[in-house]
């Protein structure tokens, strides 16, 4: 798997977590326990930290990255769904970021908080806690987050990159 360090700046990548091969780590990225990082999905940390807690999964083709004045902080238990992208914020435990939304600087999703799939939360948002985040630009609906979706959704990923990491083999 493609894992770069960038001069002084190196990958930490707790050894209970998976990777997939095809993901691309580069930087100041710090992946926590039993997470997981997904085919084709791009963490470049090159400008400040990338920091992935414990039982988060950053799905296929989403694309983590970090502002001059704000680094990408994910939760535990927090499922970032497919080609979503972060960049410049932070993301508490347990929310859930759609596929295909994109959460820009500064922005704040609160514990247990949705980002609807193909929302756009613009800079210097704050999404509450248990709060629904939809729509482009996103509009905010308090209270109206299904609850549990990060976590449950969390252990699905821990089961599959346990499978991933006894049965995956390349064959071409």
């Amino acid at each position: 798997m493609p894992i770069y360090a960038l001069a002084d700046l190196e990958p930490s990548i707790d050894p209970s977590a998976f990777v997939h091969p095809d993901a691309i780590i580069i930087g100041d990225v710090r992946i926590g326990p039993d997470s997981s990082v997904w085919p084709a999905a791009v963490l470049r940390a090159d400008n400040g930290p990338i920091v992935i807690g414990a039982r988060s999964n950053v799905q296929d083709g989403s694309v983590l990255h970090v502002s001059a004045d704000a680094p990408t902080i994910i939760g535990d238990d927090v499922l970032i769904g497919h080609l979503a992208h972060l960049e410049g914020c932070t993301v508490r435990n347990g929310a859930f970021i759609g596929t295909a939304s994109l959460v820009l600087h500064r922005v704040v999703v609160g514990e247990g908080a949705v980002v609807a799939g193909n929302a756009v939360v613009l800079d210097d948002t704050d999404v509450p806690a248990g709060a629904l985040a939809i729509g482009i630009p996103a509009q905010i609906r308090a209270g109206a987050a299904r609850p549990g979706m990060g976590s449950t959704g969390s252990r699905f990923y821990i089961e599959t990159a346990r499978r991933y990491r006894q049965e995956l083999r390349r064959i071409g």
